[in-house]
């Protein structure tokens, strides 16, 4: 029995019931919360895997192929799938059983969907908080699965030990205009459906805008994510990779206490009451968001 505002809740990953609960007291704030997260403690380095990447890149597809290659080996995954948040319901847009339907009920598979809740790269203060449950449960890997657009996929390097940014063979046009700061966060390179045209074309001038920008040896692997086909490498990578990130912990962990700070310091903003508020104000005539924004802070 879950005792909240107490230290007795103990997410374990032998016990999913546990785990979810856990992450819906962090999730919605309930009392406990702050017990809870304070009280957290993590027995084994788990690699949190962070797949990012443009919609319709097969992100969702690719997960579900390294989770099928991840548990003959005897893992406990999690994933976390970053959803959009709606502006008009406050809530996912997207549903954790339609996209990773073939391991949902799988014993050894952990899902869970997170709104971003308004945050503008799409990784909020939760996603951290509720990663460091899944870390506390005792999971062998944890993959947090982002929106893929803004910010999002600069952002969960200060989540995750490994990222990977996932691209298919039309994205060529784009990778040319690929910002700096996408390239420095990227620990390996996915062209997902290299059986379309041109792939071959579109990893190879990968490579060598990798190599211009980076200088050194940063993996591109090819897959047909649907089919299976090239997993097997990203695998030996991310198993390969574990401690990749070490030498930049304290950035990794700046970052986590930054947007839990940030959070903090926005919990009186109240998305919907100011929603309610916008409305009623511009019924006004001479509306002026400015002097809006101003006297609403003045109120709080």
């Amino acid at each position: 029995m879950m005792q909240t505002g107490t230290k007795n809740i103990k997410p374990d990953c032998t016990d999913f019931r546990s785990v979810a609960r856990a992450l819906t007291v962090v999730e919605n704030d309930l009392a406990g919360a702050d017990d809870l997260l304070k009280n957290l403690t993590f027995n084994k380095n788990i690699p949190i895997i962070g797949i990012t990447g443009p919609p319709g890149a097969g992100k969702s597809t690719l997960v579900n192929s390294l989770i099928s290659n991840l548990l003959p080996k005897g893992c406990k995954i999690a994933v976390l799938a970053i959803d959009p948040t709606s502006p008009f319901n406050f809530g996912s847009l997207l549903g954790d059983r339609i996209r990773m339907a073939p391991h949902f009920n799988h014993p050894d598979v952990f899902i869970r969907s997170l709104a971003t809740r308004g945050s503008l790269g799409g990784l909020s203060a939760k996603t951290i908080e509720m990663a460091d449950i899944l870390r506390a449960a005792g999971f062998d890997y944890i993959f947090i699965e982002t929106v893929g657009v803004g910010q999002s996929e600069i952002e969960v390097a200060g989540l995750a030990d490994i990222t990977v940014l996932v691209l298919v063979p039309e994205s060529g046009d784009e990778i040319q205009n690929i910002k700096s700061g996408l390239m420095e966060i990227a620990d390996a390179f996915i062209v997902n459906k290299a059986d379309r045209a041109d792939a071959d074309l579109f990893a190879n001038n990968l490579e060598k805008i990798i190599h211009q920008k980076k200088g050194d040896k940063i993996p591109v692997f090819k897959t047909i994510a649907s089919k299976g086909n090239g997993v097997n490498e990203v695998i030996q990578f991310i198993l390969s990779a574990s401690h990749l990130k070490n030498n930049r912990k304290e950035l990794l962990v700046a970052e986590r206490a930054y947007k839990i700070i940030q959070q903090k310091r926005m919990a009186d903003v109240d998305k919907k009451k100011l929603l309610h508020a916008i409305a009623e104000v511009l019924k006004e005539p001479g509306f002026n968001l400015y002097n809006f924004v101003n006297e609403y802070q003045k109120n709080k």
